[in-house]
């Protein structure tokens, strides 16, 4: 007579027609909010690091790893914004004199700023 379950090595097994498969509880994943980055670099991994996605989700690493890409990458991209912001001499008296020119710089940097982050930590 068959068993409906057995254990084995550890791992519990449940009958189903005439073949046994393991019964798997990958546990709790966590349910952070994951923005524009973070699904971007999923997208990624997904395509090109199989194995990166296979081991953090069986590990229940996934989402926190995307929320963390996606926290340093804004990080990463409003640091850059100022630094690169300071160096071109885009100030708020620049704002106040010439709002045109300063819209065109800001986007022009945050352009070039989320550029270095997609390559550097998004798509990395």
């Amino acid at each position: 007579m068959m068993k409906d379950k057995i254990i084995q090595n550890g791992i519990e097994y449940e009958r189903r027609g005439e073949q046994y498969y393991p019964l798997l509880d990958l546990g709790e994943q966590t349910s952070y909010e994951i923005g524009k980055y973070g699904n971007l670099h999923l997208e990624f991994i997904k395509k090109h690091r199989r194995g990166t996605y296979t081991t953090l989700f069986t590990e229940n690493r996934l989402n926190e790893h995307l929320h963390n890409i996606d926290l340093q990458a804004h990080e990463q991209i409003d640091l850059l914004t100022a630094q690169m912001a300071e160096r071109m001499d885009v100030t708020e008296e620049l704002k106040a004199s010439d709002p045109m020119r300063w819209v065109r710089l800001m986007n022009n940097i945050k352009s070039l700023a989320e550029e270095i982050v997609l390559k550097e930590v998004v798509y990395k």
